[in-house]
């Protein structure tokens, strides 16, 4: 796994913007939702498809840990599953042939691909929803505004892959919404520090607020308090 690292100069910089660290310094855990993004067979297991991010598989103990954390505070776990039913026009700038057709089949309802990394912690009453781009919150890509609404969200927490695809794009669209949007540095992955990095920097000044795992479940612990 790459270092990953939210620069003390950008703590200083939010400190000297807003007067404190955090951007999110309470929440109500009936109200909080924990995202976890794609983290499906097509992304985590080697050598199956070209989605394959390496890092994904090693967030998914950090991301066990907050889902554990989140239902023992009665907050709500949301896993979104991605499917690439039609390739949306603007990739085809970005891929080849082979890898489009590759990876829409690897992600199609109820292949291996689709499914959940079985290393996962998948609770009973766990959400899933099904996206079709990268965004989960963008019109179109699925249901997650509404399944959120109606549970009286305000708040997600951003775990899964890609840090700097979906759920940067996720983050972005759900701030862009008015919830209030936590991202976790270290539950999240994608293919280099350099991305992962430059996505917590740029996040972390407009959009959401950085936590770690560690800080995280004590934060979330310390809320259902």
């Amino acid at each position: 796994m790459y270092e990953v690292e939210f620069p003390q100069w950008a703590i200083d910089r939010n400190v000297r913007n807003r007067g404190r660290e955090h951007a999110v310094i309470s929440i109500e855990p009936a109200k909080t939702a924990l995202i976890i993004i794609d983290i499906q067979n097509a992304w985590v297991q080697p050598g199956y498809s070209p989605l394959y991010i390496e890092a994904a598989k090693e967030v998914v103990p950090n991301i066990n840990r907050l889902s554990n954390v989140m239902r023992a505070i009665g907050g709500h776990v949301v896993f979104t599953q991605h499917c690439w039913g039609e390739w949306p026009e603007f990739f085809e700038m970005f891929s080849n042939q082979a890898f489009k057709d590759e990876a829409i089949e690897k992600t199609q309802v109820g292949t291996h691909g689709h499914a959940l990394w079985p290393e996962l912690d998948v609770g009973d009453d766990d959400i899933m929803v099904v996206k079709t781009r990268p965004s989960a919150f963008i019109q179109g890509s699925s249901d997650m505004d509404a399944v959120l609404k109606s549970k009286g969200i305000d708040t997600v927490i951003i775990t899964g892959t890609l840090t700097n695809a979906c759920c940067e794009s996720s983050a972005r669209d759900a701030a862009a919404l008015n919830y209030r949007v936590i991202f976790a540095a270290d539950a999240t992955a994608t293919r280099s520090a350099q991305e992962h990095n430059s996505t917590l920097i740029n996040l972390g000044q407009y959009v959401a607020d950085i936590r770690f795992t560690d800080e995280l479940t004590g934060f979330l612990e310390s809320q259902a308090r």
